[in-house]
Formats: C-alpha cells, structure tokens, sequence
C-alpha cells in the first residue's frame, strides 16, 4: 500500500531528557517507518478472519501505536530499542552512547519494570487516536449512522485527542490514523518535545464499578495545538488537511499542501 503525503521541511526530530542535552534524531526513520507500517498492515487483508474486526476500534488503536513503534525499531538500525515492559515509558529507548550504557547495566533486571518507567535516558513514547465522531443520537438526527470498522471516518470527524497515564508525558509523537479502502492507514503524524503537565488535563481515576478502565490523563486543546505546530506529515487529501487545519484554527497544513504542487 503507498500512501502520499505532505512533509514538514524539518530535518530532526528533537527529543530532550532531564538534565542531560538534547538528542536529534533523522525525521527520516519516522517516515521510514509508515511505509513499513502500511506494508505490514496490508497483509492482514489476506488473512482469513477479520482481524480489524475481531480487535475492536479500541484495541484496534492501541495495536496500531504499538506496530508503528515496532516498525520504528525495525527501520532506525539501532537508534531505539522497544521498551521491555508494556506499561514502560517511553515506548521507544534511544539507544544513544547514554542509552546503551544504561541499558547494559540493566540487563540482569529486565523483568523489573521500575527502571525502564521511565528509562534514565528517555526516548520516544508514542500515541494512536482515530478521532472522536458525534454520538449516536446526534448521527440519527442527520440521519447518518455511526461507521462500521473498516469504514472511512474523516467525513464524520469532529476532534482528536490523544490521551496518557500520566502528565509528565512529554517527547510525543501522536498518530491519527482512519480506514481507507477498509485498511487501517496513518493520516498524520504530529511530534511535540515541550509538552508538560498544563498541556494534559487532571487525571481522571476509574469509579467503582466503572469495569477496567485505568486512570487516565486527556491531552487539553492547548495541547493538540502545540502537537499540530510540530507536525511531521499528512496524507496528500484535502478531507484530512482541512480537517486538522480547522480544528486547531489555523492554516499551516494548507500553505504546506499549496507549496507542495
């Protein structure tokens, strides 16, 4: 599957770390990346079962997040490392002359989560969305109805957010993603290494029999700016840059997509 996109001129992408100087990394490996997440992604439709269907919107989000920094680790030779623990953070090691002496000297404690949440180093976390529609009820008002999986979304999408266990998550790069030709595809991706707790909301804890919902922290409107400000590249479709040009009041993805032809 080739997608095309726009790109942002920018040749780094920056990541920080507390106390120590700052890393740039190639935006390259991060473009890389897509095409070995579409190409994997693409597989799927030879499967037999409907596996998009069998994982549910939800976990379908999560699976993406998590096969994209999967195909970041394949393509950066060696500059990340995936994070040895599922609720670790980041997601993504930098595994710079810092970041492999630190992990060798933990190599005897793999299975112990506290060092590698966080990782001393830092690194890359990384975040799926695929939006948020109007609710049912609003849809049957306009007589729409809400998309099935598989469906294409961005002629219903009303907002994205992406969202955190926690507020110091910074170093993000946020993914939204949609359906085309029934195949989960990434519609941008945004980066941002200066976000701090104002930009994500107050931690929202699970309430007694609310099911198995974790506390969670929703990134503010402020902060889906600062993201679109840093954004990386967008899907060559007027549907998609408009959107996200409407939603963060501004016009920057549009100047790119006009200097673009």
């Amino acid at each position: 599957m080739t997608m095309k996109y726009i790109r942002n001129a920018t040749v780094n992408v920056h990541v920080v770390r507390p106390g120590a100087e700052g890393v740039n990394i190639p935006v390259s490996i991060f473009y890389d990346a897509i095409v070995h997440f579409h190409k994997i992604i693409a597989q799927f439709q030879s499967f037999e079962v409907e596996v998009f269907s069998i994982l549910g919107m939800r976990n379908l989000s999560s699976f993406i997040g998590e096969l994209y920094s999967a195909s970041v680790v394949k393509v950066s030779d060696g500059i990340f490392r995936k994070n040895p623990h599922q609720d670790g953070y980041p997601d993504l090691l930098l595994m710079d002359d810092k970041g492999r002496e630190l992990w060798r000297s933990l190599e005897t404690r793999l299975r112990d989560k506290s060092p590698f949440s966080p990782f001393g180093t830092g690194g890359i976390e990384i975040k799926a969305t695929c939006g948020s529609l109007p609710t049912p009820a609003i849809l049957a008002k306009r007589g729409l109805q809400k998309p099935d999986i598989g469906n294409q979304r961005i002629s219903l999408m009303r907002g994205y957010d992406w969202k955190a266990h926690h507020r110091e998550t910074n170093n993000l790069m946020g993914i939204l993603w949609d359906f085309v030709d029934n195949i989960p595809i990434i519609a941008a991706i945004f980066y941002s290494s200066s976000l701090n707790e104002v930009r994500w909301g107050k931690i929202i804890h699970p309430y007694d029999g609310g099911g198995r919902t974790t506390s969670v922290s929703i990134m503010t409107r402020e902060g889906v700016k600062e993201m679109y400000n840093g954004w990386l590249c967008v899907i060559n479709n007027e549907h998609y840059t408009k959107f996200i040009d409407s939603y963060n009041k501004s016009n920057l993805l549009a100047i790119a997509m006009k200097n673009s032809h």
